[in-house]
């Protein structure tokens, strides 16, 4: 590393400084800086590099890691798995920040994971049960630290992908990463107009549904619980995204 380049840069003004600095660095990924298997640069660093706080690399590396992008060995560092595709379809992380995008995936997310429900509740093993209920026991615990919830929520949804039997939806899911949960881009507790231990006791609520009819085996009711989830996230979004452009933001 040069001196220049090790320079702290100007403080940017992002939606998300976390988000730009994952797109930073799945630059590096893409283009050959980083390769497979090479060590990302410390947190010093990175913060050094880019201008931005120990919390925001955290969660920047944080959301790579969810994304398969890096992996980190704990008092080693972190290490680059794949670079991302460049050919065929493929949907950024990054670039879902706005209300309009982050309602598409949920359609997106709507149109697979109910089906992926269905199918989880007449495959699912017992170990994978056990995985669901793990991930809902820590997304509760974690519900007043943001981080935690929005990783736990996110080991929930791939769970039942995996549980499917399906490689294809948990590929998708894992591919997404932490993006696929809205409150990683936007306040939803606020766009709905709610509190936020309300909106999380909502959402808790609608997890346990889902999760009970898995373990019973039911298939058309891990469906219909996952819709109610989904469509309820995206009707909260919707209502906000209309007002909103009503309002001309």
């Amino acid at each position: 590393m040069t001196e220049q380049q090790a320079q702290p840069r100007t403080r940017r003004k992002p939606r998300s400084l976390a988000q730009e600095l994952v797109t930073v660095l799945t630059e590096r990924i893409r283009s050959g800086q980083l390769k497979r298997g090479d060590k990302l640069p410390t947190e010093s660093q990175i913060m050094l590099e880019e201008g931005v706080s120990r919390t925001v690399v955290r969660e920047a590396i944080s959301r790579l890691q969810a994304a398969g992008q890096v992996e980190t060995r704990h008092g080693i560092g972190t290490f680059v798995l794949d670079a991302p595709s460049t050919g065929g379809f493929r949907i950024d992380p990054a670039t879902i920040v706005t209300l309009r995008e982050v309602l598409s995936v949920l359609e997106l997310r709507i149109a697979l994971e109910i089906e992926s429900a269905g199918l989880a509740a007449l495959r699912r093993d017992d170990e994978q049960l056990a995985g669901m209920r793990a991930a809902l026991d820590e997304l509760n615990e974690g519900a007043a630290h943001a981080s935690d919830a929005v990783s736990a929520d996110f080991q929930f949804h791939l769970r039942i992908a995996q549980a499917s039997g399906n490689h294809y939806f948990a590929d998708i899911i894992h591919h997404l990463g932490t993006s696929i949960i809205p409150r990683t881009r936007l306040n939803s507790a606020r766009l709905a107009h709610d509190d936020q231990a309300h909106y999380m006791g909502r959402l808790m609520h609608e997890h346990e549904a889902i999760f009970e009819a898995i373990a019973r085996r039911d298939s058309e009711g891990a469906k219909m619980a996952m819709r109610l989830h989904l469509s309820n996230s995206r009707e909260r979004l919707r209502q906000a995204h209309e007002e909103a452009e009503a309002q001309g933001v």
